[in-house]
C-alpha cells in the first residue's frame, strides 16, 4: 500500500512541476494586450490559464492528500525505521558493550592482583 502511495506522489510531484512550468506568468497577459503574438495559444486567449489554473489546483489537492497519507502511514508502522531512531540503538548497543568490557577488564584486573594479607596499610581506607 505504501508504495502504491510512494509512486503517485512522485507522478503527482512531477505533473505538478510541468503544469506550473507551462502556464504563464502574469506579465504575459500584458505583452498579449499590445499584439505581442502570444494570445493565439493552443488553448485560447484566456483557456489556457482557466484550464491550466484548474489542473495545477486539483493536482496540487492530491498531491497534499499523498503527502498526508505518507505521512500518516509513516507515523502508524510497528517497526520503526528512522535514522534517528537506529542512531539510538547503536547508542544503547555501545553502552552495553563498554559497560561489558569494563567488568570484563575489572575482572582481569582484579585477577592480576596479587593477594594482600588483611593487616597490610594498603587495604586500609584513609579517612
Amino acid at each position: 500500500m505504501e508504495i502504491l502511495v510512494w509512486a503517485a506522489h512522485v507522478l503527482l510531484a512531477m505533473i505538478l512541476v510541468v503544469l506550473v512550468l507551462l502556464q504563464h506568468g502574469k506579465g504575459a497577459d500584458m505583452g498579449a494586450a499590445f499584439g505581442s503574438g502570444s494570445a493565439g495559444s493552443l488553448f485560447g486567449a484566456s483557456g489556457s490559464a482557466t484550464f491550466l489554473s484548474r489542473a495545477t489546483g486539483f493536482v496540487a489537492a492530491l498531491f497534499f492528500i499523498t503527502s498526508m497519507s505518507l505521512t500518516y502511514l509513516s507515523t502508524n508502522k510497528t517497526g520503526s525505521s528512522s535514522v534517528m531512531s537506529l542512531m539510538d540503538q547503536v547508542e544503547e548497543s555501545e553502552s552495553v558493550s563498554s559497560v561489558e568490557s569494563e567488568k570484563k577488564t575489572a575482572k582481569d584486573r582484579n585477577q592480576d592482583t596479587p593477594e594482600v594479607e588483611g593487616n597490610s596499610k594498603v587495604n586500609q581506607i584513609p579517612e
